[in-house]
């Protein structure tokens, strides 16, 4: 083979091989939340997941705290004052609400003057108080 053609040959082999990588990143699998969730935390009632599952709603609390005290331009030490805490206590519950007691959230929100809501579900099925 001359070398000319050699070298054509060469590149439609390159053009070839890459087109063939471009495809095939094009098709890539997608995956849901749900099954990355479970294939990288674990599933549902293992440990892992139900630790990961609890962090994630206190830390979604501790939003919701700062969100709140932010819609009534209030500062952490301000808000503190008016549940009868340090600032400090109010700047750990925003950014992770773990630690704090229900009595303390339900006074913040209390002094936020925010309403909560609790839903408990048994087995599927949603409990009412009466």
């Amino acid at each position: 083979m001359k070398l000319k053609e050699r070298l054509i040959s060469e590149k439609n082999i390159l053009k070839a091989n890459l087109k063939n990588n471009i495809m095939a990143k094009t098709q890539m699998k997608s995956y849901s939340l749900a099954e990355m969730k479970d294939k990288y935390i674990g599933k549902k009632g293992t440990a892992d997941r139900d630790e990961y599952e609890y962090e994630l709603r206190m830390d979604v609390l501790g939003r919701m705290i700062k969100t709140a005290r932010q819609e009534r331009n209030l500062t952490q030490e301000q808000l503190g004052e008016l549940v009868g805490v340090q600032k400090a206590q109010i700047s750990k519950l925003e950014s992770s609400a773990n630690s704090a007691t229900i009595d303390t959230i339900l006074k913040v929100f209390k002094a936020l003057k925010a309403d909560i809501h609790f839903n408990v579900t048994l087995e599927k099925k949603h409990l009412q108080l009466v």
